[in-house]
């Protein structure tokens, strides 16, 4: 069995996978997880000798789960499509899965928005549960977005990078808002909060407040101040929505 496999899920990810997989050239091996690209991912994949498995797509979480069944290593590092791996980070993990306890690691990320890279607002050090011991690990079925790593055993944090070319455009952040949304709001009716007719606003506020001060967003200068505000408005379009929304499920009680 591989020490380590490096798995990169993939839908459509022509523009980046050739240099995704050329940074994780150093894995013992490295498996593309495709949901039946319609482009050229696959061909780009095999071409630079990644092996390529396809499943249908369910959520993130599921398929997470499933590279863990199938691709059979020790350990297993999950890296996105649109990151890249440092060579310190390869140097980082070499060492750790060859010398160390822990069953899971934390790897921090250096979000590129805008062209900018982030400094702090949220998205630095943007920690990510992404190299997992086979095994001890596996991701919460009911988290389909945002998924979460249940892990058996001790964690640790690594100091070497993810490089994750987030965003490109606006127009492109919020796509990817709007997508997720009604997952959101979904997700924070099931806490059991009940919204007030004040609490978007609130909420918003609070949010910016949060990224801005909180998270030192000053720090990102322009950039901070643009994405603080932004999740603050999609913060309280998501609190309206779940007020509307047990507004709706009171009168229907009622």
């Amino acid at each position: 069995m591989d020490r380590l496999a490096a798995v990169v899920l993939t839908l459509n990810e022509s523009r980046h996978i050739s240099a995704c997989l050329e940074s994780l050239a150093w894995c013992d091996r490295v498996v593309v997880l495709d949901s039946y690209s319609t482009d050229d991912t696959v061909q780009r994949a095999r071409s630079l000798g990644a092996e390529v498995i396809q499943h249908p797509w369910e959520n993130y979480a599921q398929q997470r789960n499933h590279a863990l069944r199938v691709v059979e290593a020790e350990w297993i590092l999950f890296v996105d499509a649109d990151e890249r791996a440092t060579p310190e980070l390869a140097a980082e993990v070499q060492h750790v899965v060859a010398e160390r306890p822990e069953n899971g690691w934390w790897i921090p990320r250096y979000n590129h928005i805008f062209g900018h890279r982030m400094r702090a607002t949220g998205w630095y050090p943007d920690y990510q549960l992404r190299l997992l011991r086979r095994g001890f690990a596996h991701y919460d079925p009911n988290r389909a977005v945002h998924e979460v790593v249940v892990l058996e055993g001790k964690d640790g944090y690594l100091t070497s990078h993810l490089i994750h070319y987030n965003y490109d455009t606006i127009g492109q952040f919020v796509e990817k808002q709007r997508r997720y949304l009604n997952y959101d709001v979904q997700v924070l009716l099931t806490t059991g909060i009940e919204p007030h007719w004040y609490t978007p606003v609130t909420q918003a506020f609070r949010h910016l407040y949060w990224r801005l001060i909180s998270l030192g967003g000053w720090k990102d200068g322009l950039w901070g101040l643009l994405l603080s505000g932004m999740m603050g408005y999609y913060e309280g379009l998501k609190y309206r929505r779940a007020w509307l929304k047990s507004r709706q499920r009171g009168c229907h009680g009622g």
